[in-house]
């Protein structure tokens, strides 16, 4: 396969499963079984570029920012969004200094898929007939940080996944779960690929940084146009459709694992 169609490859899988509930890591997974793995430099771009990518969907939020100076209303919501990404920042460096380190093997991911799933499942059901609310409130600002912090510590559960999960288990509509999981989501993936990023540059691999640059441009570019259409198409299907068929497919997938694993 040549060296191009596998980063345009990864770019798409990159792009469609970074912020929709389904684990990007276990879809990565999957790919590497018959793509050439990346190095992290090239992971770290494309995860980049697709939640950049993704600020525009969110014109009414940038307003808010803009006049969150002199509208209570919008400050109150910044401070929130703020204050769940503080959390999930300060938590992951507590995390780090603890010298936590995550497993990339598939069975703890394949089964963060599956039970992902069913958790998506039985929130549906329970949801059935009752009344659902819009409201952001302190509460749903901490359950998010701390989602996205179970997120980190367990692969394949997906941080948009927790988050929309715990959000749902408090009441909150399928819409404005999706919209705060999204906006908390993108200061927290810039900011620990902003990290990530520092620390390649600081310690070099031994022979220094060899990536493909053109290549990297490549793969950023085409999972940025990707995340862009997912997101957009993903803020619209919420309105008028549950989350079950996201978890039918995360047991699917998660199954699919074990499968070549067992092969």
């Amino acid at each position: 396969m040549p060296d191009w169609l596998a980063i345009v490859l990864l770019g798409i899988i990159e792009g469609i499963t970074e912020f929709l509930p389904v684990s990007s890591t276990g879809h990565l997974l999957i790919a590497q079984l018959w793509l050439p793995r990346q190095s992290d430099l090239f992971n770290i771009f494309i995860q980049s570029g697709a939640v950049v990518a993704v600020i525009p969907l969110f014109p009414d939020r940038l307003r808010q920012v803009a006049r969150c100076h002199r509208d209570p209303a919008a400050r109150d919501f910044i401070l929130k969004v703020l204050a769940a990404f503080a959390l999930t920042g300060v938590g992951g460096v507590v995390l780090d200094q603890l010298g936590l380190e995550l497993p990339e093997t598939v069975v703890p991911v394949a089964l963060a898929l599956i039970v992902g799933g069913v958790l998506f499942l039985v929130a549906e059901r329970a949801l059935q007939g009752r009344p659902l609310r819009n409201e952001i409130t302190w509460t749903v600002a901490v359950a998010v940080g701390l989602a996205q912090l179970a997120a980190a510590v367990f692969p394949g559960t997906s941080r948009s996944g927790a988050t929309i999960l715990i959000l749902l288990a408090l009441g909150l509509s399928r819409p404005a779960a999706t919209e705060f999981s999204f906006l908390v989501g993108i200061p927290t993936m810039l900011a620990a690929g902003g990290l990530k990023l520092a620390k390649a540059w600081l310690r070099p691999p031994p022979g220094g940084v060899t990536e493909d640059w053109g290549l990297l441009a490549l793969g950023t570019i085409v999972s940025a146009i990707v995340s862009f259409l997912a997101v957009k198409w993903l803020l619209g299907y919420v309105r008028s459709h549950t989350f079950v068929g996201f978890g039918w497919y995360r047991i699917g997938a998660g199954a699919l694992l074990l499968l070549l694993l067992l092969g």
